[in-house]
């Protein structure tokens, strides 16, 4: 499967490399999809990357912004991850969002390239996020559909139980850690069928908390990450605003 010459990374937070804190790169992260390009590059002298995904995008905005610009770029694969930030939205219509989601995908593969799609995480083990599992289940089955339909690979986010670990997750429990993109970018290979050397240290052993400490972090977590996101949703802002995509145009990807 020839995929490694121009790579592509389309989606929200979840691609842009957010909870993978690094101050060197564009937007202050690195994330799963730069750890994959350059396992990609190893291989390919001549392999270019390109990332468009910006946190807080929704799906519309994703097909609007990134597809056509990707499409330009005449990739040879293209990762795509969009819907989470609409699936937390109080009122959905999952099935239109689909549609148009489903024409996103038609434009990526008529290009030829290599398009991976990943279904969203089953958060059984949150209380907050895990009122949203039926919602997930829906759109999973129809982006399943829509990878059938258009001959795209498939990353099965929501079978990945190694993310039922609090410790692959950041501390604002929304965002994977850096352990979590080391894994993801494991995963994503593996369904490329690509080798890989990715190393994904043993998360530290975690103290169990009392029930007093319990409530406290969980007020620091409502007071530093819940309430400003709530606020955001308010006020129609978005935590992506004024940033730009990480790599616009294509770069070689030179770190491992």
């Amino acid at each position: 499967m020839d995929f490694s010459a121009r790579y592509v990374a389309l989606g929200d937070s979840f691609t842009e490399g957010v909870g993978d804190a690094d101050s060197s790169r564009p937007n202050g992260v690195r994330g799963w999809a730069d750890i994959m390009a350059g396992q990609l590059a190893q291989s390919n002298e001549g392999f270019g990357y390109a990332n468009l995904a910006i946190r807080g995008k929704k799906l519309r905005q994703i097909m609007a912004e990134q597809v056509d610009a990707a499409v330009e770029l005449k990739p040879t694969l293209v990762t795509l991850y969009a819907g989470a930030n609409d699936i937390l939205r109080p009122k959905i219509d999952i099935d239109s969002l689909l549609q148009d989601y489903d024409a996103g995908i038609a434009k990526l593969s008529a290009t030829g390239a290599t398009v991976v799609l990943f279904t969203g995480f089953d958060a059984k083990g949150s209380k907050v996020f895990g009122a949203m599992r039926g919602r997930t289940a829906i759109y999973n089955e129809l982006v399943r559909e829509i990878a059938e339909n258009h001959g795209a690979l498939l990353v099965d986010y929501w079978r990945f139980d190694e993310y039922d670990d609090w410790r692959m997750w950041d501390t604002d429990r929304m965002h994977m850690s850096t352990a979590g993109h080391l894994n993801m970018a494991k995963r994503v290979l593996d369904v490329l069928e690509h080798e890989h050397v990715i190393d994904v240290p043993e998360p530290a052993p975690q103290r169990l908390l009392s029930r007093a400490e319990t409530l406290r972090e969980n007020a620091r977590w409502v007071r530093e990450f819940a309430t400003p996101w709530v606020v955001r949703r308010v006020r129609g802002t978005s935590s992506g605003d004024g940033l730009s995509p990480k790599y616009p145009a294509l770069v070689r990807p030179d770190w491992s």
